[in-house]
């Protein structure tokens, strides 16, 4: 329940079109993609910066807690109200400001769609590389939180190399800009950077510039299918060792390419136990000599076939029924975004296939290759205590393999609620303080998302 004075103070400064405080209206804010629901005690809709600060101090004067939201497309629980309080929905924050094609930038608002940015930039010859598989729904607010990446990254990398600059209302309620206008900047500490990825625990982002890049005039497909998991690997290895770089190098395991082929019989060929789809991008004979030097690439022990196609909306047609597929076989899927070494790849998948059959549990695995970024997907029963212990077990020895590895617990989803008690596996303590002390320094009295990133304290 929220004061009866905070309340009051909201109604006067929001309609009721812009401030729910219904059960009912405020459920739609109660979940992301992580299929937990925590309802919150009411959603608001600011338009501008101002508002924001007002929120952020009313927040602060009531000790209730502000939980920034985008469009609700995350994975890990970053944006759910665990510990109830407000939604901060800034979805409709819908500017774009301004597109700048001579200094390659575009100024927009948090609530603007990762697609609208695209839109407007492509007139111009531009595009901003960031492309999540939800990129047509989440807002770019929501990008910058997480510094989502997607299947391009591998060769534009992921949003962190792509903003310029951001204004933000922190949890104290100071209005700050941070980074410039301009591609060189050296101006004091890079906060931006810090901003990107710290899912709403800092302050909250109301307005962000864009770094765009030039559009390429040729694009090209590759799609090779393996015999074996080694095979696949190996390839992958010797694509990552070559000087020129695919724009999107994208695994399928077998479990990925069973899925298929139960849906799409004709798909893909019975003998393949993995799959590789490659694009190339670039500029006329630059791709096709990358093109040339990655088919050369994918002739491993194994490989059954490679083909160049043009229409890369088909190359992608299996990678996208994926994740509804998975949906529709069990009854939740445990979906971690693990990154490794690309050179360690085939010592960690062939873990993963040890660690699930140890464990007996249906594991599909996908995702970004050419970074190491790899969608691990354990297949469980909720509802079976046992199979969801051993899920547990599964899990915390997957991550502890990753660290082993030298990678990273998450490349893209972030941590927000699901992985806050794995981060001491990759964080030490000294650096979990000093990321206390910022969080701290930032949010005083602990009201922007509570609980979100850090493993409890005891």
């Amino acid at each position: 329940m929220l004061p009866a004075n905070l309340l009051i103070d909201l109604h006067s400064t929001f309609p009721p079109d812009r401030f729910y405080t219904d059960p009912v209206d405020c459920y739609a804010y109660a979940y992301d993609n992580s299929r937990k629901i925590f309802p919150p005690d009411a959603v608001l809709f600011p338009l501008t910066t101002e508002e924001v600060q007002r929120v952020v101090s009313l927040c602060n004067r009531y000790q209730v807690p502000l939980i920034p939201r985008g469009r609700g497309t995350g994975t890990a629980g970053g944006s759910l109200p665990e510990l109830g309080g407000i939604a901060l929905s800034l979805e409709r924050m819908l500017k774009i400001i301004s597109v700048d094609p001579a200094n390659r930038v575009i100024v927009a608002e948090p609530g603007v769609l990762n697609q609208s940015v695209q839109n407007a930039a492509k007139p111009y010859g531009f595009f901003w590389p960031p492309d999540p598989s939800s990129a047509q729904f989440s807002s770019i607010g929501g990008n910058i939180a997480t510094s989502a990446g997607g299947p391009h990254a591998v060769k534009y990398g992921t949003t962190r190399e792509h903003v310029l600059g951001l204004k933000a209302v922190t949890g104290a309620g100071d209005f700050i800009t941070t980074g410039c206008y301009t591609t060189k900047g050296v101006v004091g500490y890079d906060l931006t950077r810090l901003l990107i990825g710290s899912e709403g625990t800092l302050a909250v982002i109301t307005e962000a510039t864009l770094k765009l890049t030039a559009l390429p005039n040729t694009v090209t497909g590759i799609i090779a299918h393996f015999r074996d998991l080694t095979s696949c690997t190996t390839a992958i290895v010797n694509i990552m060792a070559l000087p020129q770089l695919p724009s999107a190098l994208e695994f399928l395991d077998s479990g990925s390419l069973n899925l298929i082929r139960n849906r799409y019989p004709n798909m893909l060929p019975m003998d393949a136990d993995a799959m590789l789809m490659i694009e190339v991008d670039g500029f006329d004979d630059d791709t096709f000599a990358a093109a040339s030097a990655i088919l050369k690439a994918c002739q491993a022990d194994g490989l059954i076939r490679v083909n160049q196609v043009n229409d890369t909306a088909a190359l992608w047609k299996a990678r996208k029924a994926l994740s509804p597929l998975l949906r529709e076989i069990a009854p939740k899927k445990i979906n971690e975004d693990v990154v490794v070494p690309v050179n360690t790849l085939p010592q960690f998948l062939n873990g993963l296939t040890q660690l699930s059959t140890h464990y007996q549990l249906h594991n599909v695995n996908f995702g970004h290759a050419g970074n190491g970024n790899i969608h691990v997907n354990l297949l469980i029963n909720p509802d079976n205590a046992e199979e969801v212990s051993r899920a547990e077990r599964c899990l915390d020895e997957i991550f502890d393999l990753v660290v082993k590895l030298r990678g990273t617990l998450s490349g893209e989803h972030g941590i927000g609620s699901e992985k806050r008690a794995f981060v001491t596996k990759e964080i030490d303590c000294a650096t979990l303080d000093l990321m206390r002390n910022i969080k701290q320094l930032f949010d005083p009295n602990n009201i922007l998302n509570p609980g979100k990133l850090f493993p409890a304290t005891e």
